[in-house]
């Protein structure tokens, strides 16, 4: 790719990507890559005029072109197949690297213009109604502790003891950070490893079943990260490990507005007393 090159590594402990500090892959994407390559069709050849490989996205990446080049390196490191792709509307097109006659080809490959297209993220599900109780501590210090009865909707959340005499300061206010966990959508991960800063809030989401997770949230020069631990106990205990298992070690970036759910400012969610 001429924006970006990333390579997918087989370990020991499963398929990598290396750009990001070898988190997990998704096997589905693998799956639809080995399939996809070992049925691709190679139709009739569509031209081998240089000047209009781009035009159907055959450019040569390595020379900014508009093309994705695919190499697969086998335990040798040597290169064992290679292939230049890219789509045309509904079609796609492939040629060799050493090659400028281009064919349209029958098939499907999995996205290959974004390594993040690659990162197995999707470990969290937590639906809204399982959600019973969150603890908030934001960069001042500030605690908060809200709960909801069984069944409640996202706004019926009310500060609890010992602050159960605080008053919300609006029914929206309090449901953001409350149902954050619910939403969680990283749009990049990197090794925790890697934070330079310290956490600037902390935001513990408690579930009906007794799975409790503890998140900790950064503002990083290169943007706006997570960290989680999962706490086993009770029925929850299983899924607890679970995350654990796909988020220790991880820092995952959020977007602002996600991660502003995680940092609220205690005093923007209630008022004390008096």
């Amino acid at each position: 790719l001429a924006d970006e090159t990333y390579m997918l590594v087989a370990t020991g402990e499963g398929w990598r990507l290396d750009s990001r500090g070898g988190y997990p892959v998704r096997q589905d994407r693998l799956a639809e890559l080995a399939t996809g390559l070992e049925s691709l069709v190679w139709d009739t050849p569509r031209t081998d005029d240089p000047d209009k490989l781009g035009r159907i996205g055959l450019g040569d990446p390595r020379e900014s072109g508009t093309g994705a080049l695919l190499e697969v390196i086998g335990p040798d490191g040597e290169i064992a197949a290679a292939l230049i792709t890219g789509r045309k509307g509904e079609f796609i097109y492939a040629r060799r690297p050493d090659e400028t006659l281009a064919f349209r080809v029958t098939g499907n490959l999995p996205p290959l213009y974004s390594s993040e297209a690659w990162l197995d993220l999707g470990f969290l599900d937590i639906h809204e109604d399982a959600v019973s109780a969150v603890r908030l501590t934001d960069s001042e210090g500030e605690s908060l502790f809200i709960t909801r009865e069984v069944g409640s909707s996202g706004r019926a959340f009310q500060p609890a003891p010992p602050y159960q005499n605080y008053r919300l300061t609006s029914r929206l206010a309090v449901t953001g950070p409350a149902l954050a966990l619910t939403r969680f959508l990283p749009i990049g991960v990197k090794p925790e490893a890697a934070l330079r800063t310290r956490a600037v809030g902390r935001h513990i989401t408690q579930t009906h079943d007794g799975l409790e997770v503890d998140v900790r949230a950064y503002r990083e020069a290169d943007g706006f990260f997570i960290t989680m631990r999962a706490i086993e106990a009770g029925e929850g205990a299983t899924r607890g490990a679970a995350i654990n298992e796909r988020a220790t070690g991880w820092a995952f970036e959020l977007t602002p507005t996600d991660w502003a759910d995680y940092t609220p400012r205690v005093s923007t969610i209630v008022r004390p007393p008096g």
